[in-house]
């Protein structure tokens, strides 16, 4: 157990010294969480919105798609995304293959189902008389709307952070669409398994720890905000 002990010391003199590795994949971890979630919050709102709160043909089979999604394997994912960016694929121009961009694509497949499921089932919980209660008071569409998202906020934090808890851990898409470049498209969880398997122990404690800590300062930011 003295490698474990020896790691987590130097892995406190890594992060104190500023290790510029170290920090090279934690800023590319959070480029690539900060552009996923954002496209995932603009597009998995409205659409957990929609499949929530209207009642149209097909909701059912809509529904159970989505909660089909949330067990999409990170690799597979992976594998889509690299097949429509590579040279051969449809979307090869682009040049955004081994790219952050490239990333951040496959996190938003990755994290969207997970805020439009759950951000659909506390839409579903919300009392049924809010609506008709709305539009008793002159409220329009816009307001009905953001009113409704008001009342399920608590919720869609929860979603976001359970779909930000998804994006920072995967390893399968950073691996095989950013490629593992280092000081490029290197990530915490890619970095963890790469020194784990070259034996770094420290170094890829150092990292962990580090995730670890932007946990515990994104739970510490949204209890400040519920409060």
């Amino acid at each position: 157990m003295d490698f474990i002990v020896d790691g987590f010391f130097r892995a406190l003199v890594l992060l104190s010294h500023g290790d510029p590795q170290t920090f090279s994949a934690v800023a590319t971890t959070l480029k690539a969480a900060f552009l996923s979630m954002g496209a995932s919050l603009l597009l998995g709102v409205p659409a957990g919105f929609c499949l929530g709160y209207y009642e149209f043909r097909g909701k059912k089979t809509a529904r159970t798609i989505v909660d089909t999604m949330l067990a999409l394997p990170t690799v597979f994912i992976g594998l889509l995304v690299y097949a429509f960016l590579s040279n051969r694929g449809p979307l090869g121009g682009l040049g955004l293959l081994f790219t952050i961009p490239a990333i951040s694509v496959g996190q938003t497949i990755l994290a969207l189902p997970v805020i439009t499921a759950l951000t659909a089932a506390c839409l579903d919980s919300l009392d049924k008389g809010l609506r008709l209660t709305l539009i008793s008071l002159g409220a329009d569409k816009g307001q009905l709307f953001m009113t409704t998202l008001w009342e399920v906020r608590y919720g869609i934090v929860a979603a976001a952070m359970t779909a930000m808890g998804r994006v920072m851990t995967e390893v399968g898409i950073s691996m095989m669409v950013g490629g593992n470049i280092k000081w490029h498209t290197r990530t915490i969880t890619t970095a963890i398994a790469l020194e784990t398997g070259k034996g770094m122990f420290a170094e890829g404690i150092a990292l962990g720890l580090v995730l670890l800590s932007i946990a515990l300062v994104v739970n510490i930011s949204v209890s400040v905000f519920r409060r």
